[in-house]
């Protein structure tokens, strides 16, 4: 919807809610509904938010050491910027359109770095300067539960229940069931202006995935955070909900987020050369050794909590090694469509608690790194990785992840030492919250045998 068509519908009475939000650390929308005479008359141009929502955790709250805000600073104010070509309805609420916005310093107007958002523009600008367009897409893998969010809340999260009760990979029978509500978040999404493709079943009760049609970077992470936030609020409406949780028992399958990267040119897929093997560019050989060079420096980035790496198991679909093979879902990163002009690079890494901004920031990143320095790739990786996972194992812990990140001279140059610092204290509070709880496991296992 442009800004012009905006307006139309609030003077026609057809919209009288504007959502402006920024992304947060977590990938979630924080924002404001603005009357929409009022968005037109001022917040169309800017509008505040407290700097807090760049450093709060899941539950929202204030951890101490971020060098950007503070108790001690004060807490004060960014500016919204909204992004004017982001405008779109949200067809489940009635008469509601959203606006995503960018986040700039009060005082300078300039972008604040560590942004999701700007952390991904500044990746993409990277590409653009070395005359290429990153071209993604991500899978959405989540479960849908009995019950609303509130109502498991209210249970102390007991006795989960998912939609269904047997593997539905593909399964159209048990999918049909589910169609209540998988049907309007198609419809809707699409009709929100998401080129949503499909969905299926996945491999697990209860579990599903949503396709949406691959587009350049910053589209594809627009996309990715609209359509799981839309995914959340249609299915409370209809009673149930949907969880992006990786791993949320230790028996079932896990919920993955994979993304497709290429690089183009002049409207052509640079990964793709006829005449090489695979219809494999060498470009893609520097790319691809770029992401495996550094896979442990961006984990943490594909794996944001603790959860994350309950995720990694074997025979599960989700890898445990940092390898590539041809089409082999075993492997951290599969090449998809050989020989053909779709070639691309599958990271399989990312769990479904990514936020898709800093995740492709980070590939990009170590992509565009193994291009800048010619990286060799290695010989494609046959048969099952699962079987010896003692080679370019993915860290094992989220502590093993924040160090490598802060020790990566490749995303402290390209993400800059504010950044890596600012997420890697995200990580370290992520880990000093659960280590101060006692879990059931704890009580269950030792409080009468310890």
């Amino acid at each position: 919807m442009t800004f012009e068509e905006l307006k139309a519908q609030i003077e026609s009475g057809q919209i009288d809610t504007v959502i402006t939000s920024i992304i947060d650390m977590q990938g979630r929308l924080m924002g404001k509904r603005f009357h929409a005479e009022a968005f037109l008359e001022m917040a169309h141009d800017e509008t505040h938010c407290c700097n807090y929502l760049l450093a709060t955790d899941l539950d929202m709250a204030t951890p101490d050491g971020y060098a950007s805000t503070s108790w001690s600073a004060g807490y004060g104010d960014y500016i919204m910027k909204p992004d004017l070509s982001t405008i779109r309805p949200v067809p489940w609420l009635e008469g509601t359109a959203l606006c995503l916005c960018d986040v700039l310093d009060h005082h300078t107007h300039e972008p604040i770095a560590f942004s999701p958002r700007q952390v991904l523009k500044a990746q993409v600008q990277r590409a653009n300067s070395l005359g290429f367009t990153p071209i993604m897409a991500t899978e959405l893998e989540f479960f849908l539960f009995q019950g609303t969010h509130d109502q498991i809340a209210a249970n102390g999260f007991h006795d989960l229940k998912p939609i269904s009760n047997y593997n539905e990979d593909y399964h159209i029978f048990q999918t049909s069931k589910e169609e209540h509500i998988m049907r309007p978040i198609r419809n809707m999404l699409r009709a929100m202006g998401i080129p949503v493709e499909g969905s299926k079943g996945e491999a697990e009760a209860g579990q599903e995935e949503l396709n949406i049609k691959y587009a350049d970077a910053l589209s594809t992470a627009d996309h990715h955070t609209l359509a799981k936030h839309g995914i959340k609020e249609i299915a409370h409406q209809h009673g149930h909900a949907a969880t992006f949780l990786p791993k949320w028992h230790e028996d079932r399958v896990g919920s993955a987020a994979h993304v497709h990267q290429s690089l183009w040119a002049d409207g052509q897929n640079a990964f793709f050369d006829a005449n090489a093997p695979l219809g494999k560019a060498q470009l893609m050989d520097h790319y691809m050794a770029g992401l495996m060079k550094y896979a442990a420096d961006y984990t943490v980035f594909l794996a944001p909590y603790i959860n994350s790496y309950k995720r990694f198991a074997k025979g599960t679909f989700a890898p445990t090694r940092s390898v590539w093979s041809i089409d082999n879902r075993t492997a951290a990163f599969r090449l998809c469509g050989d020989h053909t002009k779709g070639i691309r690079v599958e990271c399989r890494t990312p769990g479904s608690d990514i936020n898709p901004y800093l995740a492709m920031a980070a590939m990009l990143a170590a992509g565009l790194k193994g291009i800048e320095e010619k990286l060799p790739l290695g010989d494609a990786f046959s048969g099952d990785a699962y079987a010896d996972d003692a080679q370019n194992h993915i860290p094992k812990t989220l502590r093993d992840a924040r160090d490598a990140l802060l020790a990566s001279d490749m995303l402290n140059e390209a993400f800059g030492e504010q950044t890596v610092n600012h997420y890697a204290r995200a990580a370290e509070w992520e880990i000093e919250e659960f280590n101060r709880v006692v879990t059931t496991y704890e009580i269950a296992r030792g409080f009468e045998k310890a």
